[in-house]
C-alpha cells in the first residue's frame, strides 16, 4: 500500500487518518488497479449523511475588528463622529449606502444581506474571535469550550470529500512580515480549532503553519521517500492508461483523482491570466511596521477553486483591521484606504465569479470580524474596540438577499432593533448547510447538529 500523506495514526472525524487522504492500492506498468476505491464507490454518490446539503460556506474574517461604520453602516445622517470618515457610496439598493472604500461591493448589494444590529459582549481580541468563530459555543472566549463552525461541518460531513479527496474544512492564511499581522493570524487559527471535536477536526491549512494546524502536511520519513517516487512514476503510467480508452468509468474517476486530482485545486497558475488579474490585490501594500503585497485576492481565488472542487467550509483570514491609530495600527481613514480597497476589489471579484459559475446560490459568504469600533474617534484619529455593534454582511447562499436587517441607534453604538448575536449567525450557517426537515426524520443525528440546527437563524434572512 502506498500512501501519499502519512502521519502518526491520528484519526479524522470519520475515522480515517487526515494525512492518508490519498491512497493507492497497487500500481503497475501495464495498468492501474485501485481496490481501495471500491469501498468508496458506494459513498461517492453523496457527501455525508442525507441531511447534509450540497452547499458551502466561505467566511472572510477581518482580524483585528473592522469598523462597522466604515464598512456597511456609514450613518451619514448621524452625529458627526459616528459617520464614516471615508464617506459613503450608494449601492444598487435604493436608500442603502456602504462605506466610501466599497464602490464595487455596492454594485453587488442585491446579493447581500447587511446586518446592522450584530453585537456580542466581548471586547478583547482573543476571546472575541473565539466567541464569533465558534458561533457562541465558546461563551467566554477562553478557548476551553466549543468548536468552530467549520469543525462541526467536518465532523458531520467527514474530513474529506469522497469524490475529490479534498478536505472538508480549510483555513487560508499567509504568514506575514509584520508581527502585529501575525498575531492576528494566530488568533484566527485558534478560533478555527476543532475544539471539543478534537485536533483532527482542525482546518487544513495549505501553508502548513500556525498553532494547532498541523494537518495534511507533506512530512514523509526518509525511508518512505522511495515509495513516494514509485507512486509518482505509477501516476505517469496511470495517465497513459487513462488516455488509451480501456478504463472503466470508475477507474477513470480514480485515476483522475490520483493523476490529475486534488492537488491541482491549489494551483492558481491553472487559472487564466485574465481571471487572476480580476482578483489581484498585490499592488496594494499592507502592514504597519513592515509592508508587503496584499495576498487577499489570491486567497479568495483559491477559495473559489476549493469550493468548486468540493471543499465545504473555507475561512479566509485578513489581518490589520485593528485601527486604533497607535504604535501597531493605523487610524481609520488611512487603514480603510489600505485594507478596504483591496477587500472591495477581491471580494467583489469573488462574488461575481461565483455568480457567473452558478455557485453563488450554493455558497454562503460571510464577512465579519472580532467586533466593531467605537462610535467616537479617539484623539489620534482611530476607533477603539466596540462589541456593542459589529460588522456582519452575508452574500449569496440560501438567503433572501438585497436587504438590510436590523437598525443601529442614531449614535451608531448599539442596536435600535433586532439585536443579532453569534448564535444567530451559527443558526443561519447551519440552515444553509443542513436540511432541517431531513434531520427531523433521520434516525441518527449528532446532538451538536440537532441542537444547532434548532438554533434560531438571523430573523428575516431566510
Amino acid at each position: 500500500m502506498l500512501t501519499l500523506h502519512t502521519g502518526s495514526g491520528s484519526r479524522d472525524c470519520a475515522g480515517q487518518s487526515r494525512r492518508d487522504f490519498l491512497r493507492a492500492g497497487t500500481l503497475a506498468l501495464g495498468g492501474l488497479s485501485l481496490p481501495w476505491l471500491l469501498e468508496a464507490k458506494a459513498r461517492a454518490a453523496a457527501v455525508g449523511p442525507a441531511y447534509v446539503k450540497d452547499a458551502a460556506v466561505v467566511v472572510v474574517f477581518l482580524g483585528g475588528g473592522a469598523s462597522h461604520i466604515e464598512t456597511f453602516n456609514p450613518n451619514m445622517d448621524g452625529p458627526e463622529q459616528s459617520r464614516s470618515v471615508t464617506g459613503a457610496v450608494q449601492t444598487a439598493l435604493t436608500g442603502v449606502s456602504f462605506g466610501g472604500t466599497f464602490p464595487e461591493l455596492g454594485k453587488l448589494a442585491k446579493h447581500a444581506v447587511i446586518v446592522r444590529s450584530f453585537q456580542h459582549p466581548i471586547g478583547n481580541h482573543e476571546q472575541a474571535i473565539s466567541h464569533v468563530l465558534t458561533g457562541g459555543t465558546d461563551a467566554s472566549g477562553q478557548a476551553k469550550d466549543g468548536h468552530s463552525v467549520g469543525a462541526l461541518f467536518a465532523k458531520v460531513r467527514g474530513a474529506n470529500h469522497p469524490k475529490t479527496g479534498l478536505p472538508t474544512y480549510a483555513l487560508l492564511s499567509d504568514p506575514h512580515k509584520d508581527p502585529q499581522y501575525n498575531r492576528e493570524m494566530n488568533r484566527v487559527a485558534v478560533g478555527s480549532r476543532g475544539g471539543t471535536f478534537g485536533a483532527t477536526c482542525d482546518p487544513f491549512v495549505p501553508n502548513g503553519k500556525g498553532p494547532a494546524l498541523r494537518n495534511m502536511q507533506l512530512a514523509v520519513p526518509p525511508e518512505r521517500f522511495a515509495d513516494r517516487m514509485a507512486l509518482l512514476r505509477g501516476l505517469d503510467d496511470a495517465k497513459a492508461h487513462l488516455e488509451d480508452g480501456t478504463m472503466t468509468a470508475f477507474e477513470q474517476q480514480a485515476a483522475d483523482l490520483l493523476a490529475r486530482g486534488a492537488g491541482q485545486a491549489f494551483d492558481l497558475s491553472k487559472e487564466p491570466k485574465s481571471m487572476r488579474e480580476k482578483y489581484d490585490t498585490r499592488s496594494f501594500k499592507t502592514g504597519k511596521k513592515t509592508f508587503e503585497p496584499c495576498a487577499l485576492g489570491d486567497q479568495l481565488l483559491l477559495a473559489r477553486r476549493l469550493v468548486e472542487s468540493g471543499v465545504g467550509f473555507v475561512t479566509v483570514q485578513s489581518a490589520g483591521w485593528d485601527m486604533h491609530a497607535d504604535g501597531n495600527n493605523p487610524g481609520v481613514e488611512k487603514g480603510m484606504e489600505m485594507l478596504g480597497r483591496p477587500l472591495d476589489k477581491a471580494l467583489s471579484a469573488f462574488l461575481a465569479d461565483l455568480h457567473d459559475r452558478g455557485l453563488l446560490e450554493k455558497t454562503l459568504v460571510v464577512l465579519t470580524g472580532d467586533f466593531g469600533r467605537t462610535p467616537k474617534i479617539n484623539k489620534n484619529g482611530g476607533r477603539d474596540h466596540w462589541p456593542g455593534l459589529c460588522t456582519l454582511a452575508l452574500f449569496g447562499g440560501s438567503l433572501k438577499c438585497g436587504q438590510v436587517i436590523g437598525k443601529s441607534a442614531r449614535d451608531n453604538g448599539s442596536p435600535a432593533s433586532n439585536p443579532i448575536g453569534p448564535s444567530h449567525l451559527m443558526g443561519t450557517v447551519m440552515h444553509h448547510l443542513f436540511d432541517s426537515s431531513a434531520i427531523r426524520t433521520a434516525t441518527e443525528v449528532p446532538a451538536a447538529v440537532a441542537n444547532l440546527v434548532a438554533t434560531e437563524p438571523i430573523p428575516g434572512a431566510h
